[in-house]
């Protein structure tokens, strides 16, 4: 009874449903337990988050993306970017989960982990796709603006190994060009570029960002993607 109880309570969603969020769209918002306390959308506000999804605790992809993720959270978090996993198990799975990557792999995970044992949090960004009778389809990543709105969806099919490095490259170019020019770190002094109005106008854009590229800056933050390569 006490389980049947706190699945209810899980279930604290907002928005979303069985079709897929869109770009631009809101996140649907959620209220859930996590591996570090509750947990809701609302506190990630302020900031960048990537938010990955897997269908199932103990599996080696989805721990090999969980270590990757781990290994590189000091760079995110300095970046303003926070991490937040999901799996459809239960919290004790879970505990028992990052345990067991500690313990096999010297790996502590820093970030949080959601328990969806009712899937609610999975039907509500599109995950569980309708008629599906099991949770492999839950192994998506969401990256989401410090607005709340989703910038970024990426989805991997079940033949393929997910990794922290797509999410990252796409996270350190969207920030790229959501920061005011002002505030580039990562070797650019133009956030965002017009379109070209033909071919010889694309070309010489294209030569104005090498050169920016090769340019030195000062207290240039180290890409969170190159620690996965």
């Amino acid at each position: 009874m006490a389980d049947s109880n706190h699945q209810t309570q899980t279930a604290g969603v907002e928005g979303g449903g069985t079709r897929l969020p869109l770009l631009n769209e809101p996140a649907p918002t959620f209220h859930a337990r996590t591996t570090q306390g509750e947990r809701s959308l609302e506190d990630y506000r302020g900031r960048w988050l990537i938010f990955f999804a897997h269908p199932a605790d103990f599996t080696p992809v989805c721990a090999s993306e969980f270590i990757a993720f781990s290994k590189a959270y000091d760079r995110f978090q300095e970046l303003g970017c926070d991490l937040l996993g999901l799996s459809v198990d239960s919290l004790f799975a879970h505990i028992a989960w990052i345990a067991n990557i500690k313990e096999r792999f010297g790996v502590e995970v820093p970030f949080p982990i959601v328990e969806d044992p009712s899937m609610a949090v999975a039907r509500a960004y599109g995950m569980l796709h309708p008629g599906a009778h099991t949770s492999a389809t839950v192994r998506a990543t969401f990256v989401i603006d410090p607005e709340g709105m989703i910038r970024a969806i990426i989805w991997y099919p079940m033949n393929v190994r997910p990794t922290s490095t797509a999410s990252s490259s796409c996270w350190s170019d969207l920030l790229a060009r959501h920061r005011q020019p002002a505030d580039i770190r990562n070797g650019f002094d133009r956030a965002v570029w017009p379109d070209p109005v033909g071919h010889d106008d694309g070309e010489q854009q294209q030569t104005d960002r090498d050169r920016e590229r090769q340019r030195p800056t000062a207290g240039a933050v180290e890409d969170p993607s190159e620690g996965d390569r």
